[in-house]
């Protein structure tokens, strides 16, 4: 099948070369040249375990094709993805400026019928704009499916390669036909092929992102109610998880979530809501208890220095939004570092993959360190805000020689109450009590 993807981002890039994978000539396109002169000679802008390897492979069987020429693009496909950005606008809705501009462009060059996939996030009633904007611009037959993205960042090869179900958004059968053939190769493992209206498809994705966001803000509440109690998160979490009807997954306690998605789409959702009339006051909890928790390690920090912070020196572990991924979009470890250098508290961290990134951000105004324990040598206190596999079993001798104190400031609840107790650390973690 040939298939354009416009948009060279995490979605647009793994579902062009995952396409290509299983056979598909797919031309993936970006209007930034640099970009694109990048992807011809096999690098990728973004980090995701196995991709670029995926990349270049498909690049040598001339199955992924990258270019700037979109006519060339629409005129040589089928089935055609917008996998272009949607970010989050000044009023909490989402920025769709991006998607119609590339809809007023691929209208003229239809050389035949198209199918027209919105692959990135968008919200409710986008297909109808969509096919008003294509209407004015071309005489061909097309259809416009909505196939919203489920891709965890870190693992989103394996989510697209091996999904636990394909949505599609359509009320033509010969587009679900054509999108069931090319989604085939990845429905071995009994995924479901989900055929709906345009609607319910846009709404799969906000609601599912809603859910896993309100589990994680759930979950941070009870911790913070737990810490208040006397009461210990991870084993009210390993109960609560026995419950079949509840489950284990995104019962997780710690500093909040961030990222590309969640932040983006339950606000998107707050304002569908208000733009229908709705008051969505259960989604609008989710964001403020999640954006008080990326405060939270700042705030025992402070608690424990009796709110004086000036010229104490934070060794920073992890900072990016999670591991596996070099994405600071939202990331608690901004917040905290931000609060940090308020107070007059300098920064030293480090990071697997996101010392890039967090330059971008922060400029100067931290310490970049080259592994996890330069970070520790003269520092007041370790933060541990990402929890890369690297920081699971560390050598807590040596972390308890390189700190001026043996003080441990835990956001994701890595490490064992009794260990740290035997091993005189000071520790503070998330809905757990203080060890001392």
């Amino acid at each position: 099948m040939r298939v354009a993807v416009i948009g060279t981002g995490y979605v647009g890039l793994v579902a062009a070369t995952c396409f290509a994978d299983s056979g598909n000539t797919v031309i993936t396109v970006d209007k930034i040249e640099a970009k694109i002169n990048k992807l011809l000679k096999g690098e990728i802008p973004i980090f995701e375990p196995g991709l670029e390897e995926m990349v270049q492979r498909n690049l040598k069987a001339r199955r992924l094709v990258p270019t700037t020429d979109i006519r060339y693009a629409i005129e040589n496909s089928d089935v055609i993805f917008s996998a272009v950005g949607t970010p989050t606008g000044a009023d909490g809705k989402a920025d769709l400026s991006a998607v119609w501009a590339v809809m007023k462009e691929i209208a003229p060059y239809f050389n035949g019928y198209k199918i027209v996939v919105n692959k990135s996030t968008v919200p409710v009633g986008t297909a109808a704009k969509v096919k008003e904007i294509l209407e004015a611009g071309t005489k061909e037959n097309f259809d416009v499916v909505s196939n919203p993205e489920f891709l965890k960042e870190g693992a989103a090869l394996d989510d697209f390669l091996r999904p636990e179900r394909v949505v599609i958004g359509t009320t033509s059968e010969k587009a679900g036909e054509i999108m069931r053939t090319l989604y085939d190769p990845f429905l071995k493992n009994g995924a479901e092929f989900l055929v709906m209206d345009n609607k319910s498809a846009e709404m799969c994705k906000y609601a599912s992102n809603a859910m896993l966001a309100t589990r994680i803000s759930f979950m941070n509440e009870i911790a913070n109610i737990c810490s208040k109690v006397g009461a210990d998160v991870t084993k009210v979490r390993k109960a609560m998880g026995l419950d079949s009807r509840i489950g284990r997954r995104f019962l997780y306690s710690g500093i909040g979530y961030g990222g590309s998605c969640f932040p983006k789409d339950v606000k998107a959702l707050a304002a569908t809501a208000r733009e229908n009339d709705y008051e969505p006051t259960l989604i609008d909890a989710i964001e403020k208890v999640n954006a008080r928790q990326k405060e939270i390690l700042f705030k025992i920090a402070s608690e424990h220095f009796k709110g004086d912070l000036k010229g104490k020196t934070i060794a920073m572990w992890g900072l990016a939004f999670k591991p596996q991924t070099d994405d600071m979009r939202d990331a608690p470890s901004r917040v905290i570092i931000k609060l940090l250098l308020e107070a007059g508290a300098k920064v030293k961290a480090y990071d697997p993959i996101a010392k890039e990134t967090a330059r971008a951000v922060f400029g100067d105004a931290i310490t970049y360190c080259e592994d996890a324990y330069e970070t520790l040598e003269g520092s007041d206190a370790l933060m541990l805000v990402t929890e890369w596999n690297e920081f699971r079993v560390p050598d807590f001798p040596r972390i308890r020689q390189l700190l001026k104190e043996p003080l441990i400031f835990d956001g994701r609840n890595q490490y064992s109450l009794k260990e740290m107790k035997e091993l005189g650390f000071t520790y503070y973690s998330i809905g757990r009590p203080v060890v001392k």
